[in-house]
């Protein structure tokens, strides 16, 4: 798929808090990503986010004292200029499109140079006298970017559900695909794979949020959220057969551990499991600024799932067969499927002394059994309210 390029101006600079990122995790250009910045902070008069460095990664921005002051010199001019638009727009009585333009551009530039706190501000004020709910989702998606730039997640949820409530309300199409864009990010960045599969998966095909991530990442983001919480009929349907996904193939090479791991899981084919399983965790977990927190989690889930899988078509298999199988050392194995077995992540126990991985996965009549009858409780419950409800008299109750 071409790249997309959304109208939506991307500010706050998502390029700046990448190499941020890297930096802040001792990546080995981090002297170039610096010099980047700082040209980029230069370029732009950024003296708020310059500021922000200072405090946030002293032992690489060093507070240039004549740079802040030159560059926020610049800054307070514009700032004054745009203020004062913004006062004619009040004192003439202009319209609420001249007033909406004006405090517009203010907020914008506080966003462009990365001013949190104006900019929030700001575009609270500018909400309160928007009558366009196209507008308002505009201003609160803005919001949302400049939450997820400062690794506020909990901001970004509150935001999220306030342009939910504006899209029910009115929201096109365009903006309720940016929002579920926004919102299965906001899930993979807060551990919930299995929602942000739901979205990302369903963002490929109407992705225009540039403003946000590249196609190719929200690409990355649903295939790591898919081959983690998806069954097999369901990863090979939405994932591994996806037109979207088969589409970046030839463009996105640094994709290839993530595609491969997930072929190797769906096809069974466990012996590179593990070498695609390190590729994608050093690779593109422990260099992305929502998954490296979740790179070790992300390791251990998938390990088990790979062994849940492959130990369900067996009632019993030898220690020595699966270690095989993983192309792993049996004594590693033991260690690893020991770590799951006590917390019921894997239906198994192991026979030491004979070396044999006996499974133990629960009689599905018995599971099936109890589920008929906490249905059966739940319909009994549900009769017995709506004969409250209705006051039946004896004669009418049903024997």
């Amino acid at each position: 798929m071409a790249e997309f390029e959304s109208d939506v101006p991307k500010i706050p600079d998502y390029t700046l808090l990448e190499k941020q990122f890297l930096i802040s995790n001792g990546a080995s250009n981090a002297s170039t990503l610096v010099d980047e910045i700082l040209a980029a902070v230069k370029e732009n008069n950024m003296a708020p986010y310059y500021k922000y460095l200072t405090t946030e990664l002293p032992q690489h921005f060093k507070l240039d004292k004549l740079l802040l002051a030159s560059i926020k010199s610049v800054n307070e001019e514009k700032i004054l200029a745009l203020k004062k638009d913004v006062q004619e727009a009040e004192s003439e009585e202009e319209t609420e499109i001249d007033l909406v333009g004006s405090y517009t551009k203010l907020a914008e530039y506080y966003t462009e140079i990365i001013d949190r706190q104006n900019a929030t501000t700001t575009y609270n004020k500018l909400l309160g006298f928007t009558q366009s709910t196209g507008s308002k989702i505009d201003i609160l998606l803005t919001l949302a970017r400049l939450d997820f730039f400062f690794n506020d997640f909990v901001a970004v949820s509150k935001t999220l559900n306030e342009v939910e409530t504006w899209i029910e309300k009115g929201g096109d199409w365009e903006r309720r695909n940016r929002t579920k864009t926004y919102r299965g990010i906001y899930h993979l960045a807060t551990r919930n794979f299995s929602e942000a599969a739901k979205l990302l998966i369903d963002s490929l095909a109407t992705f225009t949020s540039t403003e946000l991530c590249s196609y190719d990442q929200i690409a990355q983001y649903a295939i790591i959220a898919g081959v983690f919480s998806l069954d097999r009929v369901d990863l090979k349907s939405k994932i591994v057969d996806s037109p979207e996904i088969l589409s970046i193939y030839s463009s996105a090479k640094h994709l290839e551990p993530l595609v491969s791991l997930t072929n190797s899981l769906y096809t069974c084919q466990y012996n590179y499991f593990f070498q695609y399983l390190l590729e994608t965790y050093d690779e593109l977990l422990l260099t992305n600024k929502y998954l490296k927190i979740h790179a070790n989690y992300f390791m251990r889930e998938m390990r088990c799932k790979a062994y849940a899988q492959l130990l369900e078509s067996y009632k019993s298999l030898s220690l020595k067969s699966m270690a095989r199988n993983f192309s792993v050392s049996e004594e590693f194995l033991d260690a690893d499927l020991c770590k799951f077995i006590p917390n019921n992540k894997l239906n198994c126990y192991i026979d030491k002394v004979n070396g044999i991985i006996e499974t133990n996965r629960p009689d599905n009549k018995n599971s099936q059994y109890h589920q008929l009858i906490k249905q059966g409780d739940g319909l009994l419950t549900k009769l017995q309210k709506y004969g409250a409800a209705v006051k039946l008299s004896g004669a009418e109750r049903v024997a």
